[in-house]
């Protein structure tokens, strides 16, 4: 039976979990699930979506928006809990130099929070669904920041989440990319298919022997 080099196999699990990870890591705490942005927030769970209905009506964003203008954040709440919650909404500008890799304790060490917030919905309940209104006036790197207190304990959840407003990289497309071509790779040589190419295209030695003269 073949078998397959390590380093074939090897190559498709290691971008699949490098993948995975950068995924986590640059939406903070909104992942994707289902086609759809979860918002974690401590134990909380609602589904995000943003609108941009002056340009975009009725198409949804998970985070980066493609341009500036009138913004709609909204939160479909997964936990009912969340409907009782006070809910904080603020969005500042990124200047913690971390980019897409921004995490709470980032934010945490700003030491003029106001100074950089561009919009803040102070805390209050909102049954059902959350939505807030904020209008761009200029593209550039934000972080969102949810914060709630649990109406029972008074315990404080904060939730962050990068975002780019005028986004027009190429994203996680290039790693996608390159993980179906190792995916394919992988396949070729797991078939048998690849070492059958690598023989075909092998030169071929011709020994010519030499006329012996009498």
């Amino acid at each position: 039976m073949m078998r397959a080099a390590p380093s074939i196999l090897f190559a498709p699990l290691l971008v699949a979990g490098l993948l995975s990870s950068a995924l986590t890591q640059a939406h903070g705490s909104v992942a994707a699930e289902d086609d759809l942005c979860l918002i974690e927030i401590g134990y909380y769970k609602a589904h995000f979506k943003i609108y941009l209905p002056d340009r975009r009506r009725h198409q949804q964003f998970c985070e980066d928006l493609p341009s500036a203008g009138e913004s709609i954040f909204v939160m479909e709440y997964v936990h009912t809990g969340l409907s009782e919650a006070p809910i904080d909404f603020r969005i500042i500008r990124n200047v913690t130099g971390q980019g897409r890799f921004t995490r709470l304790s980032d934010v945490e060490q700003i030491e003029d929070l106001e100074g950089v917030t561009v919009f803040h919905q102070p805390a209050r309940a909102q049954p059902d669904v959350f939505a807030v209104r904020h209008e761009f006036t200029e593209t550039g790197k934000f972080v969102g920041i949810v914060t709630l207190a649990q109406p029972d304990s008074g315990k404080i959840y904060t939730a962050v989440f990068p975002f780019d407003v005028g986004f027009t990289g190429f994203g996680y497309w290039p790693l996608f990319g390159l993980f179906a071509l190792l995916l394919q790779l992988n396949y070729l040589w797991m078939s048998g298919r690849l070492s059958k190419w690598r023989r075909k295209r092998r030169p071929r030695l011709t020994v010519v022997r030499g006329l012996r003269h009498g």
